[in-house]
């Protein structure tokens, strides 16, 4: 390191003063110290950087040794703020790096020059399988020139783009990229609201990703339309093992025509529908479809207050889902027979570990309808039970276990 000029001390010519030699040494001791912490969380084809508070120095840093890590297959600088704005020093040593499987940039507020830097950096990672930008908003308007060099034949499995602030056109983009990812296993577009009005696109490009096991379609502004186009796609996905569409308020009365295809997702394990504002209809027509997803693993009814006066049906057929582990049906409103329902039905769920009933007064007063469960179940080891209305005699039942 060269030592900057200063003026020779009074005493002694040409000697620097001691607390400018000490503020050099200890800026030393520090850029030596993490080079060697980086080297150490360096492991021989990863380095994991995620929430490591990393300053615009410590990006420099970082990016001298990448020609060092050649085979390299995973990079995670993700939730790392302040490299903002330093992605180019990243990627300028990225052509040594052409191994890399894994890039992680969530939430690293990046910019529209890093954003820009990226697109090209993409196209010396030949082998680059799983690719997250989640929680950069610059992302946003602009993906079609981060993603351009996808192209057909692509290795990319994993694309997760939650909360990126993505328009109509960047969704329409989406859409026609989606044929030339026949590797794309996992898809995540989360909370971008602008995803509703283009759907059309997307599911279109479904029909071509055959080996989808993840889609989540979160807060994405989605309508009562927006189940008849997915259902389309749905024939095409057979291996699909979760589908996440909740919180789409819009969503509401979507079922209610009966989605045939979803009944077709006998893989899938996952199935979360919470804050959808499903109707009675939507209910009647689940009930047909739930029952015949027979590896059904999680469903989240949760927060759909018109649930609760038409469920019954529904609850009762869970038995036949034995693989059930989680069942979250809080603040669903639920009214007294669907609870007694929903007691009867888990008597037959062995696997069950989580049930979820807060915010639902009927269970106050009525917990022994679960007795029988509780006293059978082996695997159930969380219960939610906050704002039921219970009653000294329901608390009496849960110390007995």
């Amino acid at each position: 390191m060269e030592l900057p000029k200063v003026k020779p001390g009074r005493d002694k010519p040409g000697v620097m003063p001691l607390d400018l030699e000490m503020d050099l040494k200890s800026n030393m001791e520090d850029s030596d110290w993490f080079l060697r912490k980086l080297c150490g969380r360096a492991a021989d084809t990863g380095l994991d950087l995620n929430s490591y508070g990393l300053t615009a120095v410590d990006v420099k840093e970082t990016a001298s040794i990448l020609p060092l890590l050649s085979d390299l297959e995973e990079l995670d600088v993700s939730w790392n703020d302040f490299a903002s704005g330093t992605l180019h020093l990243l990627t300028q040593q990225m052509h040594p790096v052409n191994k890399l499987k894994v890039l992680r940039l969530s939430s690293c507020r990046l910019t529209p020059e890093d954003v820009q830097t990226l697109g090209g950096t993409l196209e010396m990672i030949p082998e680059l399988e799983e690719l997250s930008l989640s929680w950069n908003s610059q992302v946003g308007g602009t993906l079609p020139r981060v993603l351009h060099t996808f192209q057909q034949g692509s290795k990319i499995r994993t694309l997760e783009l939650v909360d990126c602030a993505l328009t109509s056109q960047d969704g329409v983009f989406v859409g026609h990229l989606l044929p030339k990812l026949q590797s794309l296993q996992v898809f995540d577009l989360s909370n971008n609201r602008n995803i509703g009005s283009c759907l059309d696109v997307i599911a279109q490009g479904l029909r071509s990703t055959s080996g989808l096991k993840v889609l989540k379609l979160r807060s994405c502004g989605l309508s009562q339309k927006s189940i008849r186009l997915l259902d389309g796609a749905f024939a095409s996905l057979d291996v699909l093992r979760i589908l996440d569409l909740s919180c789409n308020k819009e969503l509401g009365g979507g079922f209610e025509d009966v989605p045939a295809q979803l009944a077709s997702l006998k893989h899938l394990e996952v199935l979360d529908l919470h804050q959808c504002s499903l109707t009675a209809g939507d209910v009647t027509s689940l009930t047909q479809i739930i029952p015949l997803l027979s590896n059904l693993e999680e469903l989240d009814l949760s927060s759909n207050r018109d649930v609760g006066g038409s469920s019954e049906n529904l609850l009762c057929r869970l038995r036949f889902l034995p693989a059930l582990k989680s069942l979250l049906i809080n603040s669903c409103a639920l009214q007294s027979e669907a609870f007694a329902a929903l007691a009867e039905a888990s008597v037959y769920l062995p696997a069950l570990e989580i049930l979820n009933l807060s915010w639902n007064k009927c269970v106050g007063g009525n917990l022994a309808l679960l007795q029988q469960t509780l006293n059978l179940s082996r695997s159930l080891r969380v219960l939610h039970l906050s704002s039921c209305s219970l009653v000294t005699e329901d608390v009496v039942l849960l110390g007995l276990y």
